[in-house]
This record gives C-alpha cells, structure tokens and sequence, in this order.
C-alpha cells in the first residue's frame, strides 16, 4: 500500500471517529454535553478529542455545541409560543441569564428582541461529512456545516448571461460564467481580484428541463446609485432565507459539494428548496485558482412545513 493510500485511510479512519462523537452531540444536544462525557464516548483523552476535533473542524467542542444549543434555542424562538426560560432549560442552560448571556453573544441581541424580529439569522445547523459515495475512493472526507441565514433585498449591477447548469442535458456554465465575468470587467473597470465582494447570482425561477438560466456577475449597489445606472444592467434580489455553504478549494470543484448538498443534506434537513436567486458570493481578494480560496454559496430554502 502506498503512502497516499495509508495516509488516506487514517484520514477517513480518524474523521469516522469523529463523526460518531457529532452524532452522539446531534441526537443529545437537549441535554448536558461535557468535554469529559464526549471525550468517554470517543475512546480518546479530553486533550486528544479536543485536539482532533479543533483540527477536523477548526472549532473547540465547547464552541461548537454551544452554537448548536443556542441555534435549537433560536429555532424554538422562532417556531413556538414557550416561555424564554423554558427553552433556555430545554436547551440545557443552567438559567435564562446564562443563556440570554451567551445568545447575545451568538446572535448580537437579546433572545425576546430575536423572537420580535421573526426571522431565521445566523441559525448554525449540524456538521456533516461531505463526499459522494461514488468517489468513496478518490475524495477525502470534509466536514462542512450549512448555515441558515435570511437576507435583505439588494441591488446587484453587473453583466448577465444565460447559462446551462449543473443539471442540464449538456451544461456549458464552465464556458459560459467565465465570460460573464469578462464583460463585467468590461462593464465596470474591475478586474480580479476585487477590493468589494463580488456576487454571482442565478435566477431559478421559472426554469423548465432544458432551458437555459439567467446568470448575472456584479458587484452591490444601493438603491439610489442602482437609480441611476442602466436598468439593463441593475438586478434586484428580494428578501430571502437562504442555506449558505461555506466553500474553500479551486472554484471548479465547487459542483462536487453542491451535488452533496442537494442530494444529501437538503433531503435530511427540516428544509426543503425553492425557486429563487442562488448567490455565488466571494469576498475581496478571492483567487479562483487556489487551493485555499473560500466563498460561500446561498440557496433560497424555506421550512418544509410551509
């Protein structure tokens, strides 16, 4: 066996443990979760899980459930009629001071003000181990965790285009969306990599087998300076909850985890897809070429009880 072949297997071998002990925080997070009740049911010492699991997914235990704890808590904010206090004990809060303490400091505001507001923001769900099981011997496991976030309306100006995608009988984005990009260098004088966050957003409405979507590359404005830009070139996003997928590798790997996502996480969330504006977003000084490059992907969702 090679070197490569070993060190995978080890990989996927250490990750496997790790995901038995997420899987024992998901299905216990309404109860006590200790650093010294997951290190006993990992095998591993309190300081090999804790430094394991900071190396798997670049996040302490202690963080990570209490994010989970309070995105449960925010979640029953949202969706019931419970007394603060109760869904802080619920959660496994010791007092609603504590957890109004550290929901501030999740959420940058007060569990009731959250509740008033009505919207799902900042919402962290579940890790999950990211690979198709039809490349099980080609691809590394990763851990990603989907994000739940609403957004506002905003004004996007750049160039469109129409491109066939991820599903289509013959999909020609890979051609395509890279000469978009080219006309919005065009357009607006900007060129890679960007000094503002740059917006890739395709519209899925309306979209039958085989027809092509519309695809727009550009930069946010506000509704004033969109105002007094061509109209031809002004798109407006509305208001929407998205599942946001954090993304770090060469762009043109990027449908390996968006296939991961459609096929396996959606279907297991409390979430289902809808039409709308998918956003590519890339923060300042992104390189599509590198390795270590990181964007995020939003995918309009709403609850699958609606």
């Amino acid at each position: 066996m090679s070197n490569s072949h070993h060190q995978h297997d080890t990989d996927n071998h250490q990750l496997t443990r790790i995901e038995r002990v997420l899987d024992y925080i998901h299905t216990h997070i309404d109860q006590p979760l200790s650093v010294e009740l997951l290190a006993e049911k990992s095998c591993w010492s309190r300081w090999q899980l804790q430094r394991v699991f900071l190396s798997e997914t670049n996040q302490t235990v202690a963080h990570y459930v209490r994010e989970l704890k309070l995105s449960l808590a925010a979640e029953q904010l949202l969706t019931s009629k419970e007394r603060i206090v109760d869904i802080a004990l619920n959660c496994g809060f010791n007092s609603e001071v504590s957890f109004t303490r550290a929901f501030k400091q999740l959420f940058t505001c007060s569990p009731s003000a959250y509740r008033k507001r009505g919207q799902r923001i900042g919402l962290k769900t579940p890790l999950q181990a990211t690979m198709p099981v039809h490349e099980a011997h080609e691809i590394k496991k990763r851990l990603l965790q989907i994000r739940v976030e609403r957004r506002s309306d905003f004004y996007l100006h750049g160039a469109s285009g129409e491109i066939q995608g991820l599903y289509a009988n013959e999909p020609n984005y890979t051609d395509v969306v890279p000469s978009i990009w080219q006309q919005l260098n065009q357009l607006t004088g900007k060129k890679a990599p960007f000094d503002v966050p740059a917006y890739g957003v395709i519209d899925t409405h309306d979209i039958d087998e085989g027809k092509p979507a519309p695809y727009w590359a550009g930069f946010e404005v506000t509704e004033q300076a969109a105002a007094n830009l061509n109209p031809a070139h002004i798109l407006h996003v509305p208001a929407q909850e998205y599942a946001v997928i954090p993304y770090t590798g060469a762009i043109t790997n990027l449908d390996r985890t968006l296939e991961w996502f459609l096929s396996a996480w959606l279907p297991q969330s409390n979430y289902r897809g809808i039409e709308g504006f998918e956003l590519e977003i890339y923060q300042p000084t992104f390189d599509i070429n590198s390795e270590e490059a990181t964007m995020e992907y939003w995918i309009p969702i709403q609850p699958a009880g609606k």
